[in-house]
Order: C-alpha cells, then sequence, then structure tokens
C-alpha cells in the first residue's frame, strides 16, 4: 500500500504539468496580493481575516482545477488500460483507489500550503505582520470544504465518464458570476466584500453567520463520503 502511495505521488508530482500548474498558482496568486489585497477589501486591513479571505477565495478556482486535473491522471485512457492490469494483481483493488486518492489529496495540499507561503512572504516583506493565528479560520473554512468536495466530486464524476471531469472545472467560474445569497457567500468569496460592510465600524472581528459555517461543513462531509465509497467502485469508463 504504501510502495503504491509513494509511485502515485511521484507520478503526480514529479512532471511538468504539476511544475505548471504551481508557476500559475504562484503567479496569479501574487498578482491578486499586489493589486487587490494590499489594498485591503471592503475598508478593511490588507492583513485582516477579511482581505486574507478574498484573497484565498480568489485563488480556490485554480486550486479546483488542479484537483480535477490530479484526477486525471486516474481516469484518462491509459490509465483506464492501466486498470486491467492492477485488477489482473492479488492487491486488492480499492487499495489502488485509496492511494489514488491519498496522493491527490497530498498534491492539493502542497497547492494550497503554496498560497499560505507566498500570503505570508507577501505580508512579512510588506507589512512587517507575522500574526498568523488570527487568519487560520478564514484559512480553513475556505480552503478546505470546497477543495474536499472537488476531490470527491470529481473522483466520482471520473468513475463515470472521465470527461465529466473537464466540465466539472467551470463550476467555481460560474459561481463568481452568480449573486448566491449569504450563506453560499463562501463559494465564491462574496461574503468576504459584503458582510464587513454590515457592521458599524470598520475592520470589524471575522465573524461568520450559523448557515455559512452549516454550508461549509456540509460541503466537507459530501466530499468525505464521496471519497470513502471511492474502493467500493473503482472502475473508470
Amino acid at each position: 500500500m504504501i510502495k503504491i502511495f509513494q509511485y502515485e505521488c511521484k507520478r503526480l508530482l514529479w512532471n511538468k504539468f504539476f511544475f505548471g500548474l504551481l508557476l500559475v498558482i504562484l503567479f496569479y496568486g501574487w498578482q491578486v496580493l499586489n493589486s487587490v489585497t494590499i489594498l485591503g477589501v471592503s475598508h478593511t486591513a490588507p492583513f485582516s481575516p477579511w482581505s486574507f479571505g478574498d484573497y484565498l477565495s480568489r485563488m480556490i478556482p485554480l486550486l479546483w482545477i488542479a484537483v480535477l486535473f490530479f484526477l486525471t491522471f486516474f481516469t484518462s485512457g491509459k490509465a483506464r488500460r492501466v486498470t486491467v492490469l492492477t485488477d489482473a494483481t492479488p492487491v486488492a483493488p480499492g487499495r489502488y483507489a485509496l492511494a489514488r486518492c491519498a496522493a491527490a489529496l497530498v498534491g492539493t495540499g502542497l497547492l494550497a500550503l503554496v498560497c499560505l507561503i507566498e500570503a505570508a512572504i507577501f505580508y512579512g516583506r510588506y507589512f512587517d505582520w507575522y500574526g498568523w493565528d488570527e487568519l487560520a479560520l478564514p484559512a480553513l473554512v475556505t480552503l478546505i470544504p470546497p477543495l474536499m468536495l472537488a476531490l470527491g466530486s470529481g473522483w466520482l464524476l471520473g468513475r463515470i465518464r472521465s470527461y465529466l471531469i473537464y466540465t466539472w472545472m467551470l463550476v467555481p467560474f460560474v459561481l463568481m458570476v452568480l449573486p448566491l445569497p449569504e450563506f453560499l457567500g463562501l463559494l465564491n468569496g462574496s461574503i468576504f466584500m459584503d458582510r464587513p460592510l454590515t457592521f458599524d465600524i470598520l475592520d470589524p472581528t471575522f465573524s461568520l453567520p450559523i448557515g455559512t459555517i452549516v454550508t461549509q461543513c456540509v460541503l466537507f462531509l459530501i466530499g468525505i463520503a464521496l471519497l470513502m465509497i471511492c474502493p467500493l467502485n473503482h472502475k473508470i469508463r
């Protein structure tokens, strides 16, 4: 199992496509930080949880695409041919599925970590600010639920039809242009720009409505549930 996991990680992370995604994320993230975050959103400080959350929400579409792109390594025509061989081995097919899910999760975590490190460098360089404990909550609620959902749903769609993954990549871009209600505001980042303006003070303390928190928890649990059923039907069509 460990050897399979190591092989899948190497296949995902040690290739030109991963480094290409990494460069795109670094470049776009630095542009967002220098053109949007540095000004602060909705009259908040650049290093406030609101501005930081806005930065992360702008990174979500690229991270979403990266997650689904990882899964294409397991749903392509080549992957289907390899599946025929792995089905003939004494190793349980579910273990291959779990190893691949874990490798995709590692790749996703690394790219998310890159976004956080880039923001840390930005805040340290321009503001000499290092209060990262204040930004832990917006990082957790903004990044983890949608990326877990992308991983779980992408795995399911890839097993149904491999090309559905590419269509699913468009979801965050569609959400960005929709006028979502507040409880869905973390799906397109609108809550980070709208909610601070509802308070009577500048740069209010970071807080989220209970509906928003429930929504993020539901998305996270759905992603987990979809990943848990992946060993039950690993075949790719």
